[in-house]
């Protein structure tokens, strides 16, 4: 199955390919303003429940409420206090409560306009509410509009980890706007960024050869932009379409994550440091580890670094304020990875530059003497 791509005025759509599940990611300036076209054409009739975080709604709300003026009803606005601290239990009752509060039916719609954690927060509502409703994904960041809103993960965080309690519940259809991208800080344009970098450096060589000498017009708008995200889509919907819920291939989206969850989830989920910032370097201990193994050249290591660094993205342990952890704190947490199997730690390395693969049964003694070493106030700098 192929991620199939058709062109719109200013942008691009990308279909992911699930058969009766299969959905657009329209991508393109001022697309929030067909919203309304877009969801009374998908389901006729249907009220929607708008979940999103303060931010966003003091931002953005208007314009979407502008958006679906006219043609379809909304049953409720909710907002949720913005950052990951809202991926949590007590804000999934409450957002569900007022799903129920709202009388949302299974043929109405949820629409989880913001970044990252509202739509992984109620996208799993949406998969709770009356055993599955069916949601709109709006993505407000540039994280969200590469990665997260694209593949029907959802999910909310615990005092384990990130992303433990969850669901895989596709949405009906992603609007990815462009142009919200500009009301972002730079640290989360950066961060998002991230995630962009990691589609060329798990299977697109090109493509991250592209970044390192475009990346200055990604940052500022236009074509590149669009060209950025859609590509990134493109790469993601591609592999869920071919393993929707991670028992292989769609592991190696997870470049990064392992060692950037467990500097995150140790950072507890706070301002300290930030998803994309994780991954980054993530990432950056990825190609270090996979280096360490034998598997690839160090040089491949040093262009990564330079890329994420020349960007402004953290690429060592020692960018995170605030301390850190043990070696063996971090792998303690990396032991409740979801890519775990029955004890055994699996990672996703490299063997160079757009030449990822998952490795299983790593050993925890290797895995602990690289973090030893990259804890070392020696490599401090």
């Amino acid at each position: 199955m192929t991620a199939e791509t058709r062109t719109v005025p200013s942008g691009e759509t990308v279909r992911v390919d699930l058969g009766e599940r299969a959905y657009d990611i329209v991508i393109a300036p001022n697309a929030l303003s067909g919203l309304g076209g877009l969801i009374a054409a998908l389901a006729p009739g249907a009220r929607v429940a708008v979940v999103s975080d303060e931010t966003v709604e003091k931002l953005h709300g208007p314009a979407l409420r502008a958006a679906l003026s006219g043609r379809v009803e909304i049953a409720a606005t909710i907002t949720v206090p913005p950052g990951e601290s809202s991926k949590c239990f007590a804000e999934l009752e409450r957002v569900v409560g007022a799903l129920l509060d709202a009388r949302v039916e299974r043929g109405d719609l949820v629409v989880a306009f913001g970044g990252g954690v509202v739509g992984d927060l109620a996208g799993f509502a949406a998969a709770v509410l009356r055993r599955g409703v069916r949601y709109v994904q709006v993505p407000t960041s540039l994280l969200a509009q590469v990665d997260s809103s694209v593949g029907g993960k959802t999910g909310i965080d615990t005092v384990h980890g990130k992303n433990l309690v969850g669901a895989f519940h596709q949405p009906a259809l992603v609007v990815a706007d462009t142009a919200l991208l500009d009301t972002l800080s730079p640290r989360e344009f950066r961060a998002g960024y991230a995630e962009v970098a990691k589609y060329g450096l798990i299977d697109d060589p090109a493509f991250f050869a592209w970044l390192e000498g475009s990346w200055r017009e990604v940052f500022a708008g236009g074509p590149a932009r669009i060209r950025a995200i859609a590509t990134s889509c493109r790469s993601k919907a591609r592999v869920v379409a071919a393993d929707e819920r991670e028992a292989g291939q769609r592991a190696l989206l997870n470049l990064g994550h392992t060692f950037g969850h467990a500097f995150e989830a140790d950072a507890g989920f706070t301002g300290r440091l930030i998803h994309g910032e994780a991954v980054a370097i993530g990432m950056v201990l990825a190609f270090g580890f996979s280096a360490k193994l034998g598997l690839c050249d160090p040089a491949d290591e040093d262009r990564v670094v330079r890329h994420l660094a020349a960007v402004g993205l953290p690429t060592r342990p020692s960018h995170i304020e605030g301390g850190l952890p043990s070696a063996d704190r971090l792998l303690d947490l990396i032991r409740q990875d979801k890519k775990v199997e029955r004890g055994n730690l699996t990672f996703v390395l490299v063997a160079g530059i757009g030449k990822a693969f998952v490795r299983k049964d790593v050993p925890e003694t290797a895995v602990r003497e690289f973090l030893l070493e990259r804890l070392d106030s020696r490599l401090k700098s």
